[in-house]
């Protein structure tokens, strides 16, 4: 069976790690077609649209897509990307890997983030010169989404449940009901989960990482903490995510366009390859995913690296020694 790939690299460095990435799929020899469209600042100052109707229509239709970064646009780019996929959940693991100078290399963490509301939902108004205003969207329908694949996976998998990270105390209607929603679902279904106030989850986290495991929290609250949990493995350049639909996903590196090295050819195509090894196992190819995982993680113990890991090795370098590793 062929699978229809989407490849969009989208900018700065985007240009760099997602050919890295797709180059290390046909290492494989699966029966995948590629098929790259385009978004991002360069297209939006050529045709004046971020986001080409052929590009979503791509994402739409296709099995899975691989993303790389937008710029400036990326708000009118990736929040579309994951709409026309459906994503209600945002998977981001945050792992240490050995051979990479981490702060805590003892984390190991995986952060399934609310995908469609919350403050993202876009309802923003300027109201004065002196007042603007955000609405934040919660829906119990929403959550019960999130809290069925949580329990979903850490049942797939060796977890012992979840931790549910909010603000109820604060944000008591609307986090309220996230978590009182999320802990229904788990406890419908035998699930074991604790709370922690994402304030003191960021302290705690930093502090012992070792405690925590599968954290299942609204939009915002996962943007800010997994940013954060990369902080603790070695920086955003390590850290893959998957945006996952009922139907289809998209793949995509946490980390932005870096303009500062976007076309010296030395971007970190970890975060993008990994990204590739997830699609690989959303689309049933776990043997695959594993040895590219494997050979990632191999690479960045024993080299060549990056320079924001301490190498002096180009992406072109990199790239070769995982697929030589593959």
């Amino acid at each position: 069976m062929t699978h229809e790939i989407a490849v969009i690299p989208g900018d700065g460095i985007g240009q760099e790690v997602t050919p890295a990435a797709v180059e290390v799929l046909e290492a494989l020899e699966i029966d995948f077609e590629f098929v790259e469209a385009d978004a991002g600042d360069a297209v939006k100052a050529e045709t004046g649209e971020a986001l080409p109707q052929e590009t979503y229509d791509l994402a739409a239709s296709a099995d899975a897509t691989l993303f790389g970064a937008a710029g400036e646009t990326a708000a009118d780019v990736i929040l579309p990307l994951r709409t026309a996929v459906d994503s209600f959940v945002n998977v981001r693991p945050a792992k240490a890997y050995p051979g990479v100078d981490a702060v805590r290399p003892e984390t190991d963490l995986i952060f399934l983030r609310e995908n469609t509301e919350g403050v993202y939902a876009g309802h923003e108004d300027r109201l004065t010169q002196d007042v603007s205003t955000l609405t934040r969207v919660v829906t119990e329908s929403a959550s019960e989404r999130l809290a069925d694949f949580a329990c979903d996976y850490v049942a797939g998998d060796d977890h012992d449940g979840f931790s549910i990270v909010h603000k109820a105390n604060v944000m008591r209607e609307t986090d309220g009901l996230f978590r009182d929603t999320v802990k229904r679902v788990a406890d419908d279904n035998g699930v074991e989960t604790d709370e922690v106030l994402m304030d003191a989850f960021a302290t705690r986290v930093c502090l012992d990482p070792e405690q925590f495991d599968v954290i299942v929290c609204p939009n915002l609250a996962g943007d800010v903490l997994s940013d954060l949990a990369a902080g603790l493995v070695g920086g955003l350049g390590l850290l893959p995510s998957a945006n996952i639909g009922p139907d289809r996903a998209l793949f995509e590196p946490v980390h932005g366009t870096a303009p500062d090295i976007a076309g010296q050819g030395v971007a970190n195509p970890a975060a993008t390859i990994i990204s590739a090894a997830m699609l690989l196992e959303y689309l049933g190819y776990d043997e695959a995913s594993e040895d590219v995982h494997e050979a990632v993680e191999a690479t960045l113990e024993d080299g060549p690296r990056t320079p924001d890991l301490g190498g002096d090795a180009s992406t072109e370098d990199v790239t070769k020694a995982i697929i030589d590793r593959l």
